[in-house]
């Protein structure tokens, strides 16, 4: 149990981080852009937290094997299009096609970072 609390915290976290990150590669990192952060964050967490459990994410047995991190990458192809659709809706602005594909991209290789550090401090922890 302990470790999975671990899990999910840190993948808020790191989506958070994930967020801020990608709006600081624009310039954008004030907190006047808060809420547009949180516009794109608060529809990737939910579609993380409604996809990985069902894609195996928060399964210890999946998620202890590093061969299993290529299932980030089919979660964030269903999230990153639902965050983006979700935040040109509530912006009332478009969306450029490439925008959910660099988002995902992005997360995907950040959140296997995340889980790929996961998995070596839940080895520590059980040795």
């Amino acid at each position: 149990m302990k470790k999975k609390i671990i899990l999910i915290i840190g993948d808020i976290i790191f989506l958070a981080i994930l967020t801020i990150i990608g709006f600081a590669t624009h310039g954008e990192t004030g907190f006047s852009f808060l809420p547009r952060m949180g516009v794109i964050w608060l529809p990737m967490l939910f579609g993380w937290f409604v996809l990985s459990p069902w894609i195996g994410l928060s399964d210890e047995q999946v998620i202890a094997n590093p061969k299993n991190l290529w299932r980030i990458i089919l979660v964030m192809l269903f999230v990153a299009p639902l965050a983006a659709t979700v935040r040109a809706a509530f912006l009332g602005a478009a969306m450029l096609p490439l925008f959910p594909l660099i988002l995902g991209g992005s997360n995907a290789i950040g959140m296997m970072v995340w889980r790929w550090i996961y998995i070596l401090i839940a080895r520590r922890v059980t040795k």
